[in-house]
């Protein structure tokens, strides 16, 4: 087989630092010799004199999320001794971006307005089942080569142990954000003598794959929001929506009920936008995930223009196109692997049993994500049992985590469970932060953590430690309802798609 170093060496890069490689691997890896599918990898040399310390891979999560171009991502925000030190490794998991096949299923699929997620009534649940069975169904009709069989956790796992071997190295170095530290988890358990240095940030529950923690999730992101609804109201100076929590919140879901009745239209350069009540939803819920002066500005003066009847501003912050195609591979490829990891509930009345109690109290996502995740009840491809993260002998004790309190993507509890099972990790946590994956977020004590693991192997003298979160973004200066420049180019892209776990 042929170094990743080899491939290199023939390839003109995309930048003047980044570089390309392919590498083919088996479909199946107890058929070695068998039908190969192509990964897509990138490399960013390290920028210090001799040899590099490392080669870090890395994973931003999903599952569905490409991490070819990642890789820049992380080399570039790496501190200047980081980048002086290490390589850094990005790749496309199978059936995910650049690599070949790239699994798609339905390119209208986020076309808007899409029929309104509901709250489990009948109407909604019948339109709805229809939709995910045919989701599903093209997902099969569209698999030529059988992969949607090989698209599990154990697949990617065993992915990285190619790079690994392609890359010439006895260990691997490795930063995972999100479902990315199952993916990390899962390779320590299954190869636990090849880990270096691993660390893992924003951090799944392994007890609860994948059901259960989309039902975690729920009740995280509504209350993430709700705080969300808080701050606006702080600012009723800037936004007009209301001086109180409640407020706020009134106005958001009235909005929802009149965009059921009537979605909102707009068109930019030739291509019409909509938004309906699953738009809104879909990409507000981005609010969820960070702190972050763009995003809770960026929302909170779209909802204002929309009471001050600028729809353009209002469609060009949360519309989808309303014809043509768009990429679907991150949500298939999510699907995929998280449908066939671990066998989903086949029962609808358990799912609305559960859905419906806790929308009770926690509505703002909870039928959108059992609509997100439905196609798993119709996936045409066997699920497996999912592995049992750090019941292995030789686990690696050095494993470095960090986590917020209020991560909503992966809640703080799931985080302890995976710190108890990876016996010797050790633990850094944000307190009170509602920012999901800490490192290169903002907190200067997180990222000295992060450097002197990776440039001296120092952790945390305790199992945990404990940073202080940071402050709520303010609005930009002089800030109203119409500084949002977000007409030209609308942004509906549902982060859940890329980097979720």
């Amino acid at each position: 087989m042929q170094t990743v170093h080899d491939l290199y060496d023939g390839l003109y890069p995309v930048s003047k630092i980044v570089q390309c490689a392919e590498l083919q691997v088996p479909l199946d890896y107890a058929k070695p010799h068998g039908t190969k599918i192509t990964l897509q990898l990138t490399r960013t040399p390290h920028t210090g004199k001799g040899a590099a310390k490392g080669d870090i891979i890395v994973n931003p999560g999903g599952p569905g999320g490409g991490g070819a171009l990642f890789g820049p991502r992380v080399f570039a925000q790496n501190s200047a001794p980081m980048r002086d030190a290490y390589n850094v490794i990005g790749f496309d998991p199978r059936g995910v971006g650049m690599s070949v096949p790239a699994i798609r299923c339905d390119p209208t699929w986020s076309n808007g307005p899409r029929p309104d997620y509901g709250t489990g009534d009948p109407k909604s649940v019948g339109i709805w089942l229809k939709k995910s069975k045919g989701y599903a169904d093209d997902c099969a009709a569209n698999d030529r080569i059988g992969l949607l069989d090989h698209v599990k956790t154990i697949d990617s796992v065993n992915d990285i142990e190619s790079i690994r071997k392609a890359l010439g190295n006895d260990k691997i170095d490795y930063y995972g954000a999100s479902y990315g530290t199952y993916l990390g988890s899962a390779y320590a358990t299954v190869y636990p003598r090849n880990v270096d240095k691993m660390v893992l940030d924003g951090n799944v529950g392994p007890s609860d794959v994948w059901y259960d923690a989309n039902l975690a999730q729920d009740v995280a992101f509504d209350k993430n929001i709700e705080y969300y609804f808080g701050w606006i109201a702080k600012y009723d100076s800037v936004y007009h929506l209301g001086t109180t929590q409640r407020q706020v919140r009134d106005f958001f879901y009235d909005l929802r009920r009149q965009l059921k009745k009537k979605p909102v239209y707009q068109t930019f350069d030739g291509q019409e936008y909509a938004v309906g009540p699953d738009e809104l939803t879909d990409v507000i819920l981005n609010a969820g995930y960070r702190r972050s002066q763009a995003i809770w500005h960026g929302y909170a003066a779209g909802l204002a223009a929309y009471k001050a009847g600028d729809t353009a501003t209002f469609v060009g912050t949360f519309g989808a196109q309303t014809s043509g195609e768009s990429d679907d591979n991150g949500t298939a490829m999510y699907l995929a692997t998280e449908c066939t990891d671990v066998q989903w509930p086949r029962s609808w009345g358990k799912w609305w049993r559960d859905n419906t109690r806790i929308n009770r109290k926690h509505p703002f996502m909870t039928w959108s994500n059992v609509w997100f995740n439905a196609p798993c009840l119709f996936w045409g491809a066997k699920a497996g049992k999912p592995i049992n993260i750090g019941h292995t002998r030789d686990l690696p004790g050095n494993i470095l985590m960090f986590q917020s309190t209020a991560d909503a993507a992966t809640p703080y509890q799931g985080a302890l469970d995976m710190h108890r099972r990876l016996k010797g990790s050790r633990l850094v946590v944000q307190d009170g932060d509602r920012t999901h994956c800490i490192v290169h977020r903002g907190s200067a004590e997180v990222d000295a953590y992060f450097d002197a693991y990776f440039l001296r192997g120092e952790r945390p003298k305790h199992r945990t430690v404990h940073v202080p979160q940071l402050g709520d973004p303010v609005p930009p200066s002089q800030a109203s309802a119409r500084t949002l420049s977000g007409t030209a180019a609308p942004n509906a892209a549902r982060l859940k798609a890329d980097v979720i776990r």
